[in-house]
């Protein structure tokens, strides 16, 4: 080794190992920045520019030094949904708005919070995101149109499928996108020589070849250029603000990018030994992100465990690499963007069909459900009101009910009664009272003989709230009435 390389060897001491890692990730990347894009109903090259922006802007940023950030599959619906109700021109409001709220967030610490998200709405949610982005792009594999609703997408797929049958250009598509998740399902049992190549961009290179050599009557990618489209949102798509709706769109943002960034964060320090997330730092680098993307017009990032574990894998040290990614996805775009009208539509359905079906956790529901039934019952509310209703309704719901779940356990009380026979009752209240367990200490109170006094301690008591309260001193009340034996309360 010459002496400039030994210099620079000690300088950038994981510079290769970096340089390796950030072209597994642009290869892993490529394929789901344009997926995520198509699904979502924008021109395929925004979902490069927020790709671009993760790397190149998020990247350089403190926070979490090896997750890469990225359009993220479990946005897509809500994105589709917001285009599809205020327009592509206001998506870079409602993105740019998410930034700014994510910075604030980070100044103001509140990302460690995150973690206290139950994980079992943060599962509902994906797993509500995974159906209907799954049951949508089903569609686009049969070459036909989706449902708006996500009801009507998983009752409608049935008679998509029977219909198939007497069309080519629908079974041309249905080979090409079960192809390619037959590709990606199957790829991880081949020899390690060939997984060098990531799935996603072998499934999608396959698929594309196929596609050219025999002629596929099926969609392919539009392509308008990188410039062309990028549209920074216009000072009359800022005045859509006044709606309820965008603001109701823009939390959602928000609170789901976040709180998938934050648990993707959490998950990528589990395969590493480097330094810890820094958790607000972290969502001010998302917020960032995601302002430069609103400003560009493009689609909000989160932070992807695809792409991050495929850093992490491939032996990332620094940083450094998921910069470069953002390089390599910037050349790209801007030498070879031409590429892209290749790449057939059913081939990136499939690879989100089979992204969107690993949100859904089949397997650890099952466990939940024998160990945890509460959580499990959270899990699968918060999806099912997804799916039936819209995410940011879905996600309310799932969080009501954890809150809900949580404050009947912590509702602990129990009543102990003593009676010798002779003088008072002595009964024992102890635990947190509330009202959530009021009818079972009512219940037993009234239980208790009615022609004999009773002392009612209480001292083991932790907590007790105004409904409680209220209705201990109308039972004591009466129970001291002229017809029964006094009440004697201590609480001490």
């Amino acid at each position: 080794m010459s002496t400039p390389e030994r210099a620079d060897a000690r300088k950038y001491p994981h510079l290769r190992a970096d340089f390796t890692a950030s072209l597994v990730v642009f290869l892993v990347a490529l394929p789901l920045c344009v997926g995520v894009a198509v699904a979502s109903g924008v021109p395929a090259e925004l979902g490069l520019v927020t790709g671009i922006v993760g790397g190149l802007v998020t990247g350089l940023m403190r926070g979490s030094s090896l997750q890469v950030s990225g359009p993220a599959a479990g946005l897509t619906v809500l994105v589709y949904e917001a285009v599809d109700e205020f327009g592509l021109p206001v998506l870079g409001v409602i993105v740019l708005a998410t930034g700014l709220l994510q910075i604030g967030m980070g100044a103001l610490r509140i990302g460690r919070w995150f973690r206290a998200i139950s994980v079992s709405v943060v599962e509902g949610m994906l797993a509500g995101i995974g159906l209907v982005l799954t049951a949508g792009q089903l569609y686009t594999v049969l070459a036909a149109k989706a449902p708006e609703s996500g009801l009507g997408k998983i009752a409608g797929l049935p008679e998509a499928f029977f219909g198939v049958a007497g069309s080519t250009a629908g079974l041309a598509s249905l080979a090409l996108g079960a192809g390619t998740v037959a590709i990606l399902v199957l790829w991880k049992y081949l020899p390690a020589r060939v997984r060098v190549v990531p799935g996603p961009l072998a499934a999608v290179g396959l698929a594309t070849a196929a596609s050219v050599v025999f002629s596929a009557p099926v969609a392919t990618v539009e392509v308008n250029g990188l410039l062309g489209s990028i549209q920074p949102p216009s000072l009359d798509a800022f005045g859509e603000l006044t709606a309820l709706g965008l603001i109701a769109t823009i939390v959602a943002f928000t609170l789901i990018a976040s709180a998938e960034s934050l648990f993707s964060a959490a998950a990528v320090d589990r395969m590493h030994d480097g330094p810890r997330t820094a958790y607000d730092k972290e969502l001010m680098a998302q917020g960032a992100g995601n302002a430069v993307c609103g400003v560009l017009g493009a689609l909000p990032m989160t932070a992807v465990i695809v792409r991050s574990s495929a850093n992490v894998q491939a032996g990332a040290r620094t940083k450094a690499s998921r910069v470069l990614h953002g390089v390599w996805l910037l050349l790209f775009a801007a030498l070879l963007p031409g590429v892209l009208a290749y790449i057939p539509l059913p081939a990136l359905a499939g690879v989100l069909v089979h992204a969107g079906a690993k949100l859904i956790p089949a397997r650890s529901l099952v466990t939940l459900w024998r160990e945890h039934r509460g959580e499990a019952l959270i899990l699968v509310v918060t999806a099912v009101s997804i799916v039936a209703v819209s995410m940011f309704e879905g996600v309310l719901v799932g969080i009501a009910l954890s809150v809900a779940k949580t404050a009947w356990e912590a509702s602990h009380v129990k009543l102990e009664v003593i009676d010798k026979g002779a003088g008072p009752v002595q009964a024992y209240l102890t635990g947190n009272a509330t009202f959530l367990r009021l009818p079972k200490i009512l219940d037993s109170l009234e239980a208790l003989p009615q022609n004999r006094p009773v002392e009612l301690h209480l001292s083991g008591v932790n907590h007790l709230d105004h409904a409680c309260r209220t209705a201990l001193e109308n039972w004591a009340e009466r129970h001291s009435s002229a017809e029964t034996e006094p009440v004697k309360v201590t609480t001490t």
